[in-house]
């Protein structure tokens, strides 16, 4: 399943370093680094994001994007199915939320900033929203723990 990774406006430069690891691991084609999105070519972001990528952030393919609404309107023109992690009114579990999905399809998970998440603009583009059911008194999982959980479902269930 061809599958790319949308990081809107994640801040943290650990984070992206993770889901670079992540998504070098699961085989995701390639990354879009949005916003504020920390860059491995920055010399601020790029010892950050090689603490926790351990090289994957050179094996993964990215682009650094400014208005990640932009970029979902122009994959959804390129044929992909955008599938936004968020807590959601629209939101349905994982599990269930890519039962629709097929094999052939090309697909975009879209993961948001830390603390507010996807941006409502981005959302609003999404075909899927998807949401990890949390059991716990925490409403949700760290980004990189989220993505990882996302694209391992989306790369390994059908």
């Amino acid at each position: 399943m061809p599958l790319v990774g949308i990081l809107d406006n994640v801040r943290s430069r650990y984070n992206v370093g993770a889901i670079f690891r992540t998504a070098d691991g699961l085989g995701v084609n390639k990354l879009y680094l949005c916003g504020i999105t920390p860059k491995p070519d920055r010399d601020d972001d790029r010892l950050g994001i090689a603490k926790t990528a351990l090289g994957a952030e050179v094996t993964v393919p990215w682009e650094g994007v400014g208005e990640t609404a932009e970029l979902v309107t122009r994959l959804k023109r390129d044929g992909y199915t955008i599938v936004a992690l968020e807590t959601d009114v629209r939101g349905m579990p994982l599990p269930i939320a890519i039962q629709s999905i097929t094999s052939e399809q090309k697909i975009a998970l879209v993961v948001g900033h830390e603390i507010y998440g996807i941006h409502h603009d981005v959302l609003a583009l999404a075909d899927v929203v998807a949401e990890i059911p949390m059991h716990g008194t925490k409403e949700s999982l760290n980004v990189e723990v989220s993505f990882a959980l996302g694209a391992y479902a989306l790369t390994h269930t059908k």
